[in-house]
């Protein structure tokens, strides 16, 4: 495919989607870094008490490998943008990508119905500010993810124009 035809809106392999989804994972992981460093702007509505604490265990698992896996999400975004990629790795990646599609949106809707509907016992610690948070920013963006993922996912699956209809098997 050209410039001309991606200008126009076409794109190869869910071009779009999948940068959407790059940048949605760059920029979770840029967050959780700038924490791990020792930001603290949102943490505290984000991690509750274990941002002011910061436990050794947090900071290394809950704020540098979960950038990390962010990052690793953005590899994953830019390889399903790739119209070169056949075979198993392309069957790996689309696998992945609905999985992680999959848990970002259960993880966002997941904890929004129980939040909204009161099903989830709710931690004292937790405040109501960082409730309101998590309705209003953090689940949303856990449900923007999911979508930015799984359309990038599906536009990967689908056959472009370029290739060669699959060969018949009668």
């Amino acid at each position: 495919m050209n410039r001309e035809q991606e200008k126009a809106g076409g794109s190869s392999r869910g071009t779009l989607w999948g940068r959407i989804a790059c940048g949605w994972a760059v920029a979770f992981a840029a967050l959780h870094f700038s924490w791990g460093l020792g930001g603290d702007a949102g943490l505290s509505v984000a991690a509750g008490p274990l941002a002011t604490e910061r436990p050794l265990w947090f900071v290394v698992a809950g704020l540098w490998g979960v950038g990390g896996l962010c990052l690793l999400g953005a590899l994953l975004a830019r390889l399903l943008t790739r119209s070169d990629l056949r075979g198993r790795p392309a069957a790996l990646a689309r696998w992945l990508g609905w999985g992680v599609s999959a848990v970002l949106l259960t993880r966002g809707i997941g904890v929004e119905v129980m939040l909204l509907t009161g099903t989830a016992q709710v931690d004292a610690s937790v405040s109501e500010q960082q409730r309101a948070w998590t309705l209003a920013l953090w689940n949303p963006w856990f449900i923007a993810g999911g979508l930015a993922f799984g359309l990038a996912t599906l536009r990967a699956s689908r056959p472009t124009d370029a290739e060669p209809p699959p060969a018949s098997t009668l």
